[in-house]
């Protein structure tokens, strides 16, 4: 993902908690296949239950974006970076590669773009909300 000025800033609205499990086995890792690509867990990392689309998330990213709020339940506190594709394509993330669609949202943990994943449009004004 490049810099863009057309990214806004937007936080994950606070009732959208998820329920996660760090992967705290020892193993080489889990191997599936889910937003047009394949993507890999390692030792450590996240399995995220987000109102039923189940993923993983990379053990840093998970740990410096969400807060525990119960027991296995978490919320995304860090704020995002996002802004809608123009035209369909690919993101390279830190579990694998995501295909998106014109018209959906390439979010960003980070400012500069960096620890990028795409959401739909549907999804994602459900998710989130302006960060002002």
């Amino acid at each position: 993902m490049t810099t863009s000025t057309s990214r806004q800033r937007f936080r994950r609205r606070p009732d959208q908690a998820v329920a996660a499990v760090q992967l705290k086995l020892d193993t080489d890792g889990l191997r599936y296949r889910k937003w047009g690509g394949e993507q890999f867990a390692r030792p450590g990392d996240w399995l995220v239950d987000n109102g039923g689309d189940v993923y993983t998330v990379e053990a840093e990213s998970f740990a410096r974006t969400y807060r525990q709020v119960g027991v296995g339940a978490y919320v995304k506190t860090a704020p995002v970076w996002a802004e809608r594709a123009a035209q369909a394509g690919h993101v390279a993330t830190k579990e694998g590669q995501t295909a998106y669609a014109a018209g959906d949202w390439l979010v960003s943990n980070d400012e500069d773009g960096g620890d990028a994943y795409a959401v739909s449009a549907g999804r994602f004004e459900k998710l989130y909300e302006i960060d002002e």
